[in-house]
């Protein structure tokens, strides 16, 4: 499951994009409609700081790791995209540049005002529901 902020445009069209080049069906959702953010070890601090991806095994992954598990179900060349984004000395480079995308998402195409990040946006999420 790709869990991405529905209020946000650029997040909106991307999480749609992604959810079009993936290999199998899988569920790309809003947290806003997510009924108990709990169950999946969430809260709506954490969701609406970051992409979230979890997997069949109700592991998550937050921020670059979701955009690399997400790419990773994804067909052809993004797939190993993923694989690649998982690895070091990539994976190094994905934590910096995805929080660059997160705090400027408000900049990007298609987003909105609603985009802008929390006034929190230094949150650091519980290390608990994170899988490596």
């Amino acid at each position: 499951m790709l869990i991405y902020d529905g209020d946000c445009g650029f997040c909106t069209q991307t999480a749609r994009w992604l959810e079009s080049r993936l290999a199998t069906p899988i569920t790309v959702v809003p947290w806003q409609q997510i009924h108990d953010l709990d169950e999946l070890g969430l809260s709506v601090e954490d969701v609406s700081t970051a992409v979230y991806w979890v997997d069949s095994y109700g592991r998550v992954y937050r921020g670059h790791e979701a955009v690399a598990r997400c790419l990773m179900a994804a067909k052809g060349p993004l797939a190993i995209t993923g694989w690649a984004l998982a690895l070091p000395p990539i994976s190094w480079l994905g934590a910096p540049a995805y929080r660059l995308v997160a705090r400027n998402r408000h900049r990007l195409p298609g987003a909105t005002a609603a985009c802008a990040m929390p006034a929190r946006a230094s949150f650091t999420p519980k290390a608990a529901p994170t899988a490596r």
